[in-house]
């Protein structure tokens, strides 16, 4: 048996949160691997919304999203049935794919020092005296005293996060992403904005990426899934009752044969509670809240960056988890409800209408579910 190759800090997953742990962890001098599973960069389920507080840890990492192609969204367009309500953001977010951004920040890791790996499969993962061992598909393991589990939706089998709030067997959601090549004077009017759906039992979110791409991302209950069939049904369902997004796919490609998937995705799981002995969870194995907040990328990125400066701090992993909890609490909790509520038909109705009366709802949820900014982490 090879014996395990041996670091100080070991980090399972090479997405936003890995990376920037890993960056931050190898610029201070400490010892780290990285396992990434794909061999090439690739792209994931996710609406690829960059908040101001996303891009303010990018920044802090030296990567610049506009110089990646990023697209600006300034206002939010939201379409229920027939009707159409636009407002504007109260700021100018971002939009760049995960293929794109995830490589620039795992070559930075790199850059500082961090050892990365990819095609590195973990198959299984064991605690013994307080030491982590990954053992990988093809028969290498890796050991640390300190593990940082960054592996977004997916879990490892032992270190399952508890259901969400949303993750009931009735609200239990599933993923879909597919890009598409609009035509040009749809392009045009989708240009600096996010499209917001709402259709019966789920919601989804159209908006450009680097290359005038446009990035189809939504989520659906499980059993209204199962009752339309399959994806090209479901889609031609969601156009027929929401006309806008019908007027947006005239014309348009998709540029990739099938959509991404995923499944069983935990809305609305915060930890914070009692944890093993130096494991640390980032991203959504961290925190996985509702994808219509556009927050995903930002709690990703803080959380890494809030686990770095703790661990390094000599803090444990348990203040660490509580501290995060704390930051979150309050946007995860309104984010839930409003998701909850989102895919219902109760909620399809009264939505268009509550924002007819009262237009700067939207921007007050979207100024309500961000990461607070004394939360935020300014040091170098």
């Amino acid at each position: 048996m090879i014996a395990p190759q041996k670091s100080a800090h070991l980090v399972l997953g090479g997405g936003l949160a890995g990376s920037m742990l890993a960056l931050r962890l190898a610029e201070a001098g400490s010892g780290v691997t990285l396992l990434e599973r794909e061999r090439t960069p690739h792209h994931k389920v996710c609406g690829e919304f960059l908040s101001p507080e996303a891009v303010h840890y990018l920044h802090r990492a030296a990567i610049d999203p506009i110089a990646l192609g990023a697209q600006p969204i300034r206002f939010l367009r939201l379409a229920a049935g027939r009707r159409v309500i636009q407002t504007a953001l109260p700021f100018t977010a971002l939009s760049l794919s995960r293929c794109v951004l995830d490589e620039a920040l795992l070559t930075r890791a790199a850059q500082s020092g961090c050892t990365v790996l990819r095609s590195a499969f973990v198959q299984s993962l064991q605690q013994e005296n307080s030491l982590w061992t990954a053992q990988l598909r093809d028969g290498a393991s890796h050991s640390a005293h300190t593990l940082f589990l960054a592996t977004g939706k997916h879990d490892l089998r032992g270190l399952e996060r508890h259901p969400g709030p949303h993750s009931d067997p009735q609200n239990e959601m599933i993923g879909f992403k597919l890009q598409w090549r609009l035509a040009p004077a749809q392009t045009e009017a989708l240009r600096n904005y996010m499209d917001l759906y709402l259709f019966k039992g789920g919601y989804g979110g159209l908006s450009l990426v680097e290359g005038d791409a446009a990035t189809l991302c939504l989520v659906v209950r499980r059993g209204v899934l199962h009752k339309i069939g399959d994806w090209p049904k479901l889609l031609a369902s969601i156009q027929q009752q929401t006309p806008h997004l019908a007027l947006r796919l005239s014309g348009a490609s998709p540029l990739w044969e099938r959509p991404l998937a995923v499944s069983a995705i935990p809305y609305g799981y915060l930890g914070g509670r009692p944890n093993l002995p130096n494991l640390w969870r980032l991203g959504d194995q961290a925190a996985c809240i509702p994808s219509f907040t556009g927050d995903g990328m930002s709690i990703a990125l803080h959380s890494a960056s809030l686990a770095a400066e703790m661990h390094l701090a000599g803090q444990s992993s348990n203040e660490y988890h509580q501290t995060l909890r704390t930051h979150l609490h309050r946007g995860m909790t309104l984010a839930t409800t409003l998701s909850r509520l989102m895919v219902t038909t109760l909620g399809r109705t009264l939505a268009p209408i509550a924002l007819t009366f009262y237009p700067g709802a939207m921007q007050s949820i979207a100024g309500h579910t961000r990461i607070p900014d004394y939360a935020l982490i300014h040091s170098s």
